[in-house]
Order: C-alpha cells, then structure tokens, then sequence
C-alpha cells in the first residue's frame, strides 16, 4: 500500500481525535460509518488490487471532511459559519462540501475500477457512466438518511443536516453529480499517469 499506509496511521489518529468531546456521540458515529466500511476493505485488498495514490489520497480527504462533521454536525461546523458570514448566506453550506465530496472523491475510485476491470476505454461513455455511478451512490446514500429520519425521528436531525431547507434532497445529489463532473474535467490526466506507472510497476 506504500503511502497508504502513513495515511491510515494519520486517518486513525484524526478519527480518535474527531471523536474526543464530539457534539453527538450517535452523529459522530453516523457521519464517520463509511469510514470504518471503507477502510479494512481498502487495507485487505491493498495487496491484490492496489489503488493509485492519488485515489488513497482523495479517499483520505473524504475521511477528514467526514470526520469534522461528525465531529461538530454538518450544521455547526465553523468552517461552514465562517463561509456563511463572508458570503451572507442562509445557512452553513459544510455539508454542501461533504456531498461535493461524495461525488468528487467516488467519480476517480470508480473510473479506476472501470479502466481497470471493466472493457470500458477513456472517452464518453466513461464519463458518462463513472457520473451516473456517482449520482446512483448519492441516492443510495438519500435513502439512507431516509431511513435514519424514518427510524430516530428528531433525534436524526443533526444527522440529516437539512437546516429546514425542503429541498436539501435535491441539492445534496446535485452537488454530487458536480463533484464527480469536476473531478473528472479536472484531475483524469493525471489520474491517466498514474494508472500508467501503476501499471509499468506490475
């Protein structure tokens, strides 16, 4: 796993930290789930399916943001008030970044496997499949707070994050499909770089 393996170290020792004193020890544990799913599976295949570094580093960017909003609550991070008071918006957009992130960070995981696995070559139909993946995830991850509304009532709604927007569903999948348009426009060159060396190394 090479550099991965400092990451994990350092990504251990920011989730310990993010849940000493957290707001809501249930929320903490809600927000920071993907991480604890995540990371054995990327450990245990680290050896037979190694990922190019730059995915490991997305993934453990994507952990950080997780961390600090289960940490504070997406609605009470300061990051997201200092953004609101600079730009006089209505309410703290941190989870605005999570769900960006949820389509940046997936839309390179996924191209990677599809290049790698898959019969799919560089071009449109992988863009198109890797976002419409990104969105399908962003859904999944909907109903999940669904659920969590369903199954806690209000004591989900630090969970949820929705600051009384009726149209947080919606929102919240748009910027992940931004995410995941981004992160292809901007990063596939050099994500095409390192699948080449990752590649030249096996």
């Amino acid at each position: 796993m090479g550099g991965g393996t400092g990451l994990v170290a350092v990504g251990t020792l920011l989730l310990v930290l993010s849940g000493l004193g957290a707001y809501d020890r249930t929320t903490w544990v809600l927000e920071v789930f993907p991480i604890f799913l995540a990371v054995p599976v990327l450990v245990a295949s680290a050896r037979r399916f190694p990922l190019t570094p730059l995915v490991y580093r997305l993934i453990f960017l994507h952990a950080v943001i997780l961390m600090v909003g289960g940490h504070y609550t997406y609605a009470r991070v300061p990051l997201g008030f200092w953004v609101q008071d600079a730009l006089h918006l209505a309410r703290n957009h941190y989870d605005r970044l999570g769900h960006f992130a949820q389509g940046f960070v997936p839309a390179i995981l996924v191209r990677e496997i599809l290049l790698r696995r898959s019969p799919l070559v560089r071009g449109k139909w992988l863009f198109f499949l890797v976002a419409a993946v990104c969105l399908s995830i962003s859904a999944c991850y909907e109903f999940v707070e669904w659920i969590s509304a369903v199954l806690g009532g209000s004591a989900a709604t630090d969970f949820l994050g929705t600051q009384g927007d009726v149209w947080d569903t919606q929102w919240d999948m748009l910027f992940a499909l931004i995410g995941a348009l981004t992160a292809q426009l901007l990063l596939a060159r050099l994500h095409d770089r390192e699948l080449d060396r990752l590649e030249r190394a096996g």
